[in-house]
């Protein structure tokens, strides 16, 4: 067994051939910080070229021991306090996040995330490019950050645009959560196990003889069980509602269906960013044609503007972002101040220049992804 302690909250160990990954910050469900980040880069490039290495898998751990919850998210508290601190170590989150993120899509070895329990924001980006998805019926599955005035990035755009039907736009306008039979059959994940079996599941890794035809066909062959029925059970109104051309429109319309789904849906859009549901939409729909990398670059233009939207002469304490961290996280009023208030009052003007990079393609943070 072979350790790696690059950082205490992220707990990285080579048994038999596979590199074993533990995020140990369970006190804050495992929202992730730059160091955490950067430990996460500094293993998987590690173990790239090692040859000893010929998988890696990942999981979370709680208070009461390894798995129970996988990861909540970006650590939005400090968000929240760099922004108003102007602290540049904000910009490097992001740059250094989406960089990972795409790191693990295009990593050449087998990652295997058992996404057990919280799977949101930021914990989908280290999961959702995963070449084995491991979910249970205890995942709890959302790009919640319409909620905090943000949008769902981490290559949210491209891997909800992908989503079968409308089931991305949905998703990411409402934030709703999903359990793991949903995500298997949204395309979000790959196999249902046991949360029982989940134990058994890690220590079978690292017993696994790589010499032999396909071991992790036959490993996953012994953990999984058969997804059950989808629990989306309104999919045929979401590609109705969801592929309308705009935010007001699904809203009206939903508001117009007298339906409990319909009902419920509308009241959970008219408690988000007005402002950000427009933009979310757009970054949906452009993902759709767009490759990862591009959609990363993008996605960090986007972030630039959410902290520092200097067309509406917005930043810091004043920007849509901080005040949903504040009232979600912070002062937890859970009354955020939305400008505008209402889904009627957004612009075409207020929305386009989230679309707009503030860099030259040359100088770009992530131009190197490909």
């Amino acid at each position: 067994m072979t350790a790696l302690t690059l950082n205490d909250d992220v707990i990285a160990e080579v048994r038999g051939q596979v590199g074993l990954i533990t995020l140990n910050r369970a006190k804050a469900l495992n929202a992730l910080s730059l160091g955490m980040l950067r430990s996460l880069t500094a293993t998987l490039l590690a173990w790239k070229d090692d040859a000893m290495v010929k998988a890696v898998a990942i999981r979370g751990s709680t208070k009461a021991g390894v798995f129970g919850g996988f990861c909540a998210g970006g650590d939005i508290r400090f968000f929240h306090q760099a922004a108003l601190a102007g602290n540049p170590a904000l910009e490097d989150f992001f740059t250094e996040e989406y960089a990972l993120n795409h790191l693990i899509h295009h990593y050449p070895k087998p990652y295997i995330a058992f996404m057990d329990g919280i799977v949101m924001g930021g914990g989908m980006g280290i999961s959702q490019g995963a070449s084995h998805r491991l979910v249970t019926e205890h995942t709890k599955m959302a790009m919640p950050e319409t909620n905090i005035g943000l949008f769902p990035d981490v290559g949210g755009g491209y891997f909800l645009s992908r989503c079968p039907g409308r089931s991305g736009e949905w998703l990411a306008l409402t934030g709703d959560v999903i359990d793991g039979s949903t995500a298997v059959a949204l395309g979000l994940a790959d196999q249902l196990v046991e949360s029982a079996r989940l134990p058994e599941a890690w220590d079978a890794l690292a017993a696994l003889d790589w010499t032999g035809p396909a071991p992790l066909d036959n490993w996953i062959a012994m953990v999984s069980g058969a997804a059950r029925t989808d629990s989306a059970g309104a999919r045929s109104l979401i590609d109705h509602y969801f592929a309308m051309d705009s935010v007001l429109a699904i809203v009206l319309a939903l508001e117009a269906d007298s339906s409990e789904w319909a009902q419920h849906t509308a009241a959970t859009l008219r408690k988000r960013s007005p402002l950000m549901l427009h933009v979310v939409l757009e970054q949906v729909r452009r993902a759709r044609g767009m490759t990862l990398a591009d959609d990363l670059r993008m996605e960090r233009d986007m972030v630039r503007h959410c902290f520092f939207t200097q067309h509406l002469g917005r930043s810091g304490a004043t920007s849509e972002t901080v005040e949903g961290i504040r009232a979600l996280a912070v002062d937890k009023d859970h009354a955020p101040r939305w400008n505008p208030l209402r889904i009627e009052d957004v612009t075409t003007e207020m929305v386009a220049p989230f679309f707009d990079s503030p860099w030259l393609t040359h100088a770009h943070p992530l131009r190197d992804l490909v």
